[in-house]
């Protein structure tokens, strides 16, 4: 984990795998930017070896749990890439859904800076009322973007 690019979401916890086995988890974090598609690292506080709990119903399903007990709300997460998964790691993909809560504890979406120029780009099209009304949007997005940054 590095802690100068990771957002923590969940501390300690345990889970149980579809056969019954505990499982240790350190953490459950993603990085504190990307673009717009979030992966979510489950660090295992054990090796989990060659076990595929990245496709364990049961496992993800507490993993989940976890996260909606502090805040989540949507939908179920897939795996994501399998060159991610690792010995003491797994990586699910999480749907669009959970970017805005990704936000609300920190992450930047990388792709909101595109987005911004271009509509910047296409403000200038409108007429002079209609482009003052958007700058006023964008400037209480920017706004509402600080203040989930503290």
């Amino acid at each position: 984990m590095n802690n100068e690019t990771d957002i923590q979401l969940s501390g300690p916890f345990s889970v149980t795998d579809a056969t019954g086995r505990s499982h240790n988890i350190n953490a459950i974090r993603i990085f504190d930017e990307g673009y717009g598609i979030i992966d979510v690292y489950v660090d295992f506080a054990s090796a989990i070896g060659k076990d595929r709990l990245y496709e364990d119903k049961v496992l993800i399903a507490q993993v989940l749990g976890q996260l909606r007990k502090i805040g989540y709300v949507g939908p179920d997460f897939g795996h994501g890439d399998l060159g991610l998964q690792d010995d003491k790691l797994i990586v699910l993909e999480a749907p669009e859904e959970f970017n805005a809560y990704a936000a609300s504890k920190g992450w930047k979406n990388l792709a909101d800076e595109f987005a911004e120029d271009d509509y910047a780009d296409e403000s200038y099209e409108g007429d002079a009322d209609n482009s003052n009304e958007q700058a006023a949007s964008i400037s209480k997005l920017d706004a509402l973007k600080n203040k989930f940054k503290s």
